[in-house]
């Protein structure tokens, strides 16, 4: 029996990413432990672990912030882009992966164009656009301003993977009876997962932790999202830090269960390039 032999070069390299793991994780813990101290007790000892553990920042999100209808607002919003956008963008991949007729390859690369343009040099556009459809101050209008943000980006990555796949198993799968949906769903889909799992962490991120337009588009007290509600609890001369913090702590909450179930399937969507060919 083999036994692998430790290198020295190893302790260095374990050092860094064990360096690496605190300085990431330690933003997180000071937000967690400040979002439990009273405002004196911020600016006191801002670093430390509270003295007296107080819940008054998260009990005022509840019983006089409206934060539940600012988080089911963000919910909304996300998870509705999110999944409008993973099938759009999967049909899109799919034709213009399987087509190669000039037309398919204009298209491409005009999709593509949308990587390289920010949308908000459109922001007179968009808001002559939305006002023509009455989607201002509508959880809606900016929902479709996320679906075409992040079209490009998704069909760029869904096609890349749907490419490597055989041509061979679809004609198989068309030999045996099998109509276009029922290969996109039984062929296609299961074997790039790795890749949708990337696209959603990717663009559930950004979507929930925008703040730009929904303060541009959205003027109702009860329909803005949780990012900007959490803007305003900003004074002009005073700010109640404990409050900021209990609002940040528990936005983060999404944002890690994501993680912890598409980590798996997102490190093998970025390191899949790497191991074809």
């Amino acid at each position: 029996m083999r036994t692998k032999r430790f290198k020295p070069q190893y302790i260095i390299i374990y050092f860094v990413l064990i360096l690496y793991t605190f300085y990431t994780i330690y933003p997180i813990f000071l937000m967690v432990v400040t979002s439990l101290k009273s405002n004196k007790e911020i600016f006191s000892n801002p670093s430390g672990f509270p003295i007296d553990v107080t819940f008054s920042g998260f009990e005022t999100l509840f019983r006089k912030e409206n934060y539940t209808i600012y988080f089911a607002n963000s919910f909304y919003v996300t998870i509705m882009s999110s999944v409008i956008l993973l099938g759009v963008s999967l049909l899109l991949a799919y034709a213009l992966s399987r087509y190669t007729d000039k037309l398919s390859k204009f298209l491409y690369f005009y999709f593509l164009a949308g990587m390289m343009i920010p949308l908000r040099l459109g922001l007179l556009t968009l808001n002559d656009l939305l006002y023509n459809l009455k989607l201002i101050d509508r959880l809606w209008g900016i929902i479709i301003i996320y679906i075409a943000m992040n079209i490009p980006f998704t069909m760029f990555i869904l096609t890349g993977f749907i490419k490597m796949i055989p041509n061979t198993l679809e004609e198989s799968a068309f030999i045996d009876g099998a109509n276009t949906w029922k290969v996109l769903r039984k062929v296609i889909i299961p074997l790039i997962k790795p890749a949708i799992a990337t696209v959603i962490v990717y663009n559930f991120i950004p979507i929930w932790n925008d703040v730009y337009f929904p303060l541009i588009f959205i003027k109702t007290k009860e329909k803005r999202t949780l990012m900007l509600a959490v803007t305003m609890f900003f004074g002009q001369f005073s700010t109640n830090w404990n409050l900021v913090f209990s609002a940040l702590t528990l936005a983060c909450v999404p944002v890690l269960i994501i993680y912890l179930f598409g980590s798996k399937y997102l490190i093998k969507g970025l390191l899949a390039g790497a191991v074809k060919g």
